[in-house]
């Protein structure tokens, strides 16, 4: 998993609500293991027609947004059914934090389990980095997991919470293979300790 440690990003605003994992990632689209790919089906029925061509009155794919590696939502985003495939999309199209409102739990623990960093601020800063967001290029937000803040355009600088245990992960670039990974040694000692004093198992 690529560790997380600053992000420099123009901002994609998204200023709706309870935006589920089906808007994220429709369900069409679930039916392979790999993390790679979903990216260009992000949104894929806000995102295009039914003839499959870009609707270009939608946030990514207008010029200034297509490469945005931050999204600001609204309240409750990631509800809906617990498909990681949501995750996977939003990492694959280059997103690594969405800053809202409030997440659904299990997305929210998807998130980090994925890369992305899902930052929780409350809904008057929301909007004034969902202003600096629909500015476009002409306005980056700054998020720096370790200092534990996201710089808006005009320099003000905000202070997000985050569990110490997924801050840990998320800079490391642990995910839970990558956890157990570095428990490694003790696991190879122990085993090996289990097979000389339990030689019939």
């Amino acid at each position: 998993m690529t560790p997380f440690t600053t992000l420099t990003s123009v901002a994609a605003p998204l200023p709706l609500v309870n935006v589920d994992t089906d808007m994220i990632i429709p369900k069409q689209f679930l039916k392979t293991i790999h993390r790679t790919g979903l990216g260009k089906s992000l949104f894929y029925e806000m995102r295009y027609d039914r003839e499959g061509n870009e609707q270009p009155d939608f946030v990514l794919n207008q010029p200034a947004w297509r490469e945005a590696g931050i999204l600001v939502a609204g309240e409750n985003f990631g509800c809906g059914s617990s498909r990681e495939h949501a995750p996977w999309a939003l990492m694959d199209f280059g997103i690594r934090c969405v800053i809202a409102p409030s997440f659904a739990d299990i997305f929210y623990n998807n998130c980090f389990k994925n890369g992305i960093l899902p930052i929780v601020m409350p809904q008057d800063v929301v909007d004034r980095l969902m202003d600096d967001a629909r500015k476009g290029a002409n306005a980056r937000l700054a998020v720096d997991l370790e200092a534990q803040t996201v710089t808006g355009a005009d320099g003000t600088v905000y202070r997000f919470e985050i569990d110490p245990y997924r801050k840990h992960c998320l800079m490391e670039g642990l995910d839970d293979i990558g956890l157990t990974l570095e428990k490694a040694a003790a696991i190879d000692t122990f085993e090996s300790a289990r097979a000389s004093s339990h030689p019939w198992l």
